[in-house]
């Protein structure tokens, strides 16, 4: 797995949160014809490649799940983000392990 982080989260826990109506603040980090092919349900789209110049965009204080397709990318995102503050989880197994709904 790539990045060096603290927290990370299964696909089924995250599932598990969301059918629980937890509130989750959800980041994917894929590219945009990945993104629409499919994603979780009120997950916030910034591609890594435009992590850098977004990242105003996630509130550092808030936990935020990252989520890929494998969970690589997201976990290079955590290692950046968590280098510069943020609270971030990487999701294991990213979106090829996702059980749960989705949104195009």
């Amino acid at each position: 797995m790539a990045g060096k982080f603290s927290k990370e989260i299964t696909t089924d826990e995250v599932a598990a949160l969301i059918k629980h109506g937890k509130k989750l603040h959800i980041v994917d980090v894929r590219e945009l014809d990945e993104w629409q092919s499919g994603h979780i349900p009120g997950a916030k789209h910034i591609p890594l490649g435009t992590l850098g110049q977004r990242r105003s965009e996630i509130d550092s204080k808030q936990e935020t799940i990252v989520v890929c397709r494998s969970g690589n990318r997201s976990g290079l995102a955590c290692e950046m983000l968590e280098s510069l503050g943020y609270d971030v989880v990487n999701m294991t197994g990213g979106m090829m392990n996702w059980n749960g709904n989705v949104e195009f």
